[in-house]
């Protein structure tokens, strides 16, 4: 299911203002057209773990082939006014959007992939203008689907292989942020969603039984329970902990005979509250005994993976992981905190100038070039990623740690390697083809598996090697230098001379 079919044709305002504004200067200034290079990227792996899942990226293919500014688009921008009243745009520039068809080119790590902190996860490339307006909606797109899929992958880590379901619909921030995060969260690798509109827009098997509601409408809990078998026998998972949680047991075990009795089946029955480890130990013991092995256990109740792995811990008998809230809006890290930065400018007839942004905050000076990622792979495991410049080539095998660069790492000569920017769009168009969700997904369980079990871990987790191709992390540096006024040889002589005193 595309973007325009869930939205109105024109998503072209799906931007801030500020990328308008500055369109609109490229334009006066006769810098439209400059041949820029973007990168978009996080800078901190999410909910302090050790990995990401590349996510979102589909809807980025989507949102480019159809986007064009709409009659009724550029007739809003024209009510716009600026402190003088006077109109905002000018109607030449405004002429120029109504005609504009993008024609960038955009790399990116297929969706599924295993990234980590500064790596790029797409590259566009293109007019300095239609890069400046592409920034806010990749953004968009990419920072919250990578953050439910990676919280996700977490989720279904803990729960070791058992089946995951996204319950989060009701709590999730509004119509999009439904759909997108159980879509995301099935690539992350949860078996299902309560989300019908997800079930049919993206093909995502659907679960779900009854809520307290429907016990509390009747007399009592066992009739309640044997209604609900009558009017749906083939789809029984019993929610027990209305009244008594035990005795919901009892009372789902009485129904299930009457099932079994009939040629069905009683499929599970659900705990919502209480303490989950003991009630589970409860129930199971109860089911056994009345000869429902089969009949699974389903936990919810604000579960994420830390409660899952102490559940798991305490040897709880649950067997399928309900899991809402703190899913769906990524609970401790509601926000991935990905950027959008200029690396490389090229004015017509020239050669391309690497670009940096430097800040006082390390992790925020940026990386120049043309950026590529290739990754190691050593006897079926990730071993290390390798950003480089495609300007300048790889000339070792090595990488600089961008936050210490006395930590380097040489990278197994004998190692394989895939450089994981791919093209994604040719002057607009799309040249990938188009994956179906299940593809994506059994790529994201595949790629988790080639990580090493330490980096999973979600205290402490092992730090995944990524760093600069060692020349890059030289031009990097006197780029840094040059821009702060600082001489590296005197820095290395002892005697730096500050730019103040010169």
């Amino acid at each position: 299911m595309t973007l325009s079919a869930l939205y109105q044709p024109s998503l072209a305002l799906l931007t801030d203002l500020y990328q308008l504004t500055m369109a609109l200067g490229y334009w006066r200034a006769g810098r439209a057209d400059d041949e820029a290079v973007f990168h978009l990227y996080f800078r901190r792996n999410p909910f302090q773990g050790g990995y990401a899942l590349a996510c979102g990226l589909a809807r980025v293919a989507e949102f480019i082939e159809a986007f064009r500014f709409a009659p009724e688009d550029i007739e809003y921008l024209s009510s716009l006014s600026g402190h003088d009243g006077s109109p905002l745009f000018p109607g030449a520039f405004l002429t120029a959007l109504a005609g504009l068809h993008l024609d960038c080119d955009v790399e990116a790590v297929p969706e599924g992939t295993v990234v980590f902190a500064h790596e790029p996860l797409l590259r566009v490339r293109g007019s300095l203008l239609q890069c400046q307006l592409l920034e806010t909606a990749l953004l968009t797109f990419v920072n919250f689907e990578t953050l439910i899929a990676t919280k996700a992958a977490r989720i279904c880590h803990a729960a070791r292989g058992e089946p995951v379901l996204e319950f989060g619909l009701r709590r999730a921030q509004g119509v999009d942020g439904a759909l997108s995060a159980s879509r995301a969260a099935y690539v992350g690798g949860t078996n299902a969603t309560s989300n019908v509109l997800a079930g049919r827009l993206y093909g995502i098997p659907v679960k779900g039984t009854h809520a307290h509601s429907w016990v509390m409408s009747f007399e009592d809990e066992l009739t309640a329970f044997n209604a609900y078998a009558d009017a749906m026998p083939n789809n029984c998972v019993f929610l027990v902990d209305t009244y008594d949680t035990v005795e919901g047991v009892r009372n789902a075990i009485q129904v299930g005979e009457r099932l079994r009795a009939r040629g069905q089946r009683l499929l599970g029955v659900r705990l919502d509250s209480g303490d989950l480890a003991y009630l589970s130990t409860v129930a199971r013991r109860l089911l056994d005994a009345a000869g429902f092995a089969d009949t699974f256990i389903v936990g919810s109740n604000d579960l994420d993976e830390l409660t899952i792995q102490s559940l798991k811990l305490q040897d709880a008998k649950i067997a399928v992981w309900g899991v809402g809230t703190k899913l769906v809006t990524a609970f401790d890290q509601p926000a991935l905190g990905g950027v959008y930065k200029l690396t490389a400018l090229k004015r017509p007839g020239g050669a391309f100038e690497h670009k940096l942004k430097v800040s006082d905050h390390a992790a925020k000076t940026t990386t120049p070039g043309i950026l590529q990622i290739r990754r190691f792979i050593n006897h079926g495991e990730y071993v290390g990623d390798m950003i480089f410049d495609q300007l300048t080539g790889i000339n070792l095998p090595a990488i600089v740690d961008p936050k210490d660069p006395t930590r380097q790492k040489r990278l197994p000569r004998e190692a394989a390697y895939q450089d994981l920017l791919v093209p994604l769009i040719r002057q607009g168009r799309r040249v990938a083809q188009a994956e179906s969700l299940a593809m994506v997904r059994s790529r994201a369980q595949a790629e988790l598996a080639h990580l090493h079990g330490g980096i999973k871990r979600f205290e402490n987790p092992h730090e995944y090697p990524v760093g600069l191709e060692p020349e890059l992390h030289a031009l990097k540096a006197r780029m840094i230098f040059k821009t702060r006024g600082v001489d590296p040889q005197e820095m290395l002589s002892g005697a730096p001379n500050p730019p103040e005193a010169r």
